[in-house]
């Protein structure tokens, strides 16, 4: 298996998490149930020391002692009994401490005080340890002797041991039954990232058909409708490209094809009389500025796209630089017999922009507007569109954009309904630029429009700080 697959990768860093999780948890386990057991034993065994001591406190007869010896016996639990000099009296099950031997002195004087005694004893045949507690037998406040009972440690430990073989079996099956859930998960995680994986090679090869299935809502999801909106723009970058190469083909193509034909008159003497003369000159003249009119665009956009262009920011008057626009293309509008009407307040606040691109930006749209408009008005409007932001609207009366081409209508290379746009000239680059440059100044560039009825170009500008 190969180890930079992801489900691999996804599936180590699980399992290593679940281990990292289970071996302290184990941990923890395993002292909570020593510690739990142990206090138990503990407090078990000085539960029975104290009631030992208590009987034989409250008890005047002499056989008190025999009869808690044979207690002890017949519940098998390991007893002793001394009296207040620290001798042994009665023996349950401790072999290692004989009858009238002697409990050490640092014990007896810690009981003689009314104090109970933890001690752990070790049986020196059997090396098997105890523990051990030892509770005092006072009467009337005279102290006569204690009473100490005794657990074995190996019994707890072994007892202990079938508690931690039963955790290590649990863990054993947890571990097991994890590492096949983790498996599943993990090949449930990464199979849409492989099928994403392969979707976006295939794409890269130039299939842009390609989609890949959305499987949910969260990130993944996400970022396979990403993909598929990634394919889907290159799919459309890819056809308007090709069809911008075509039209720019044409475009390119009619001038040079006319400033040669007619430069060839010229040349060749092809004409009956000056004036004829003066008209191919004309011609000439007017291709060559449409040329260099799309080759300043095509130079424009590319440096706008590579952000090699530089702004000159200023404080204008919005008013100045619309109506400077509006004078340059008049002629064209008359030209069609337009009328170019203007709608700006006399106070307008002073804008932070570039005046000679937002010029451009105006003519560009001004120029659009003549070109799309057969009869009618166009009109020219300035407001206030909300605290700090100042707009501009270009609006006109001409054939319109159908609501499906909204979208695309500021996207390079994009041309609305293109035979009509070839009949009305323009490469589709004009309003790409205008988007880019006011972005470039802060603004937003928005439209509207009704197919036969015109279209409304809107750009929204902020005012900046403080205006001069």
């Amino acid at each position: 298996m190969n180890a930079n697959r992801i489900v691999v990768k996804l599936g180590v860093t699980i399992f290593s998490l679940f281990l990292v999780v289970l071996f302290p948890m184990g941990f923890v386990i395993n002292q909570i149930f020593s510690g739990f057991y142990y206090s138990q034993v503990q407090k078990q065994i000085e539960q029975l020391a104290s009631r030992y001591a208590a009987e034989i406190s409250a008890s005047t007869s002499s056989m008190t002692v025999t009869m808690i010896e044979m207690m002890s016996a017949f519940a098998d639990v390991k007893s002793l009994v001394v009296d207040a000099e620290g001798q042994i009296v009665a023996n349950s099950g401790v072999s290692w401490r004989p009858l009238n031997s002697l409990i050490p002195k640092e014990e007896m004087n810690r009981l003689a005080s009314a104090k109970a005694v933890q001690i752990e004893m070790v049986d020196p045949v059997s090396q098997e340890r105890f523990v051990a507690s030892g509770q005092p037998i006072v009467s009337e406040g005279r102290f006569y002797g204690a009473v100490y009972v005794l657990s074995s440690v190996d019994v707890i430990d072994r007892s202990l041991q079938k508690v931690r073989g039963s955790l290590i079996l649990s863990g054993v099956g947890a571990f097991f039954l994890a590492l096949g859930l983790i498996f599943v998960l993990s090949r449930k995680l990464s199979e849409p990232l492989v099928r994403m994986e392969k979707a976006t090679r295939r794409i890269a090869k130039g299939e842009l058909d390609t989609r890949v299935d959305i499987p949910s809502n969260d990130e993944i999801g996400s970022l396979a409708k990403a993909i598929n909106d990634l394919a889907v723009d290159l799919q459309r970058y890819r056809d308007t490209r090709s069809e911008f190469f075509s039209n720019i083909s044409h475009d390119l193509r009619t001038p040079m094809t006319n400033l040669e034909g007619y430069a060839n008159v010229l040349r060749e003497g092809l004409y009956e009389s000056e004036e004829e003369k003066h008209k191919y000159l004309d011609i000439i003249h007017d291709e060559s500025k449409r040329l260099t009119h799309l080759i300043q665009d095509l130079f424009e956009l590319s440096k706008m796209e590579e952000g090699k262009i530089s702004l000159q920011m200023e404080w204008i008057d919005l008013t100045e630089v619309v109506e400077l626009a509006i004078r340059k293309v008049e002629p064209k509008a008359k030209h069609k017999k337009l009328v170019i009407r203007a709608d700006m307040p006399q106070q307008v606040p002073f804008v932070y922009a570039d005046g000679q691109r937002m010029q451009q930006v105006f003519m560009n749209l001004l120029d659009n507007a003549i070109r799309y408009t057969e009869s009618g008005s166009i009109l020219v409007e300035i407001r206030q569109a909300g605290p700090g932001k100042i707009a501009t609207a270009v609006e006109d009366t001409g054939i319109g954009i159908p609501e499906e081409e909204l979208p695309w209508v500021f996207e390079r290379f994009y041309r609305v309904e293109k035979s009509r746009s070839r009949e009305h000239g323009g490469t589709g680059l004009g309003l790409a630029i205008v988007k880019q440059l006011v972005e470039m100044q802060g603004g937003t560039v928005q439209v509207s429009s009704v197919p036969g009825k015109g279209t409304r170009f809107e750009i929204i500008l902020p005012i900046g700080g403080d205006s001069p």
